[in-house]
Order: C-alpha cells, then structure tokens, then sequence
C-alpha cells in the first residue's frame, strides 16, 4: 500500500499540482499506520530558492487535493492522513561519506 500512494503521489506532484513550491520535490518513502488511517510521506527538495520550510508549506497546503486525488485513484475505503516529513537522509549518508573520507589513509601515507 506505501507504495501506491507513493507512486501516486509522485505522480501527482509531477502532473497535476501547479503550486511553484512543489516543483522540485521527490517523496522518498511513505510509511502507512497497520489500519491506513495515517501516512508518514518522506520528502526532499533540492535547489529550492525558499527552502524546505516552504516546501512543507505547501505540501501541507495540497494536503487535502492529494487526499482526495488519492481516494479517486486508489479508490480506498479510508484515504490516509497525510503527514509530511523532511528526508534527511540523503545529508546525513553524504556527511558520513565526508567523514570517512577524512578518516580514511591516502595513498601517500601507505606504510610499506
């Protein structure tokens, strides 16, 4: 079921939502509760000018749309809740990535 309404989302957000906000975000991941009554829907934007703030404001802002798009589409007896989180996964692998960049031996300080 997460990945229906992630695919539909996404298409969604691709296809029908005209709001500027929204153009450069991708959902990463939507985690539904056991009785799909509420979705967790993971986002990232990049390149934003205004920022994730604005970006979550104006998914919150679609909510409603995408919920009942979603109701259309998926034709469920109960459409999740929607709840839109930042995805910071992507920061935190590429901050890890530095570190262990850092850590990591060059090929100077190789010990023969």
């Amino acid at each position: 079921m997460a990945g229906l309404v992630q695919e539909e989302l996404s298409r969604l957000l691709l296809r029908e939502i005209k709001d500027p906000r929204l153009h450069r975000v991708t959902i990463t991941a939507v985690r539904v509760s056991p009785d799909l009554r509420h979705a967790r829907v993971l986002f990232t934007a990049f390149d934003h000018p205004g920022g994730v703030e604005e970006t979550l404001a104006g998914l919150r802002s679609a909510a409603g749309f995408l919920r009942g798009q979603l109701g259309r589409m998926l034709r469920l007896r109960y459409v999740p809740e929607l709840t839109f989180e930042v995805d910071d996964s992507i920061e935190r692998s590429l901050r890890v990535a530095a570190l262990l960049k850092q850590v990591a031996p060059s090929e100077n300080d190789q010990v023969e």
